[in-house]
């Protein structure tokens, strides 16, 4: 059995982890550099790393307050 966590999250799972949509995810991503673009062909897809996940998050709850 394979326990191992991911390094990479895919922006599609990031939204749903974090509770927001992908077009907030997008715009969050592009106003703070996080997260990186995969090209492959002609489709590309943003993955995020959990330690930037954190860093979205921490932005967010700076955002409200």
């Amino acid at each position: 059995m394979n326990s191992q966590v991911p390094k990479y999250v895919t922006q599609g799972r990031a939204a749903l982890l974090l509770g927001i949509s992908e077009d907030e995810l997008s715009r969050l991503s592009h106003e703070s550099g996080l997260g990186h673009r995969e090209c492959a062909g002609e489709q590309e897809e943003t993955f995020f790393t959990y330690e930037e996940l954190r860093k979205i998050c921490m932005l967010t709850v700076h955002q409200v307050n």
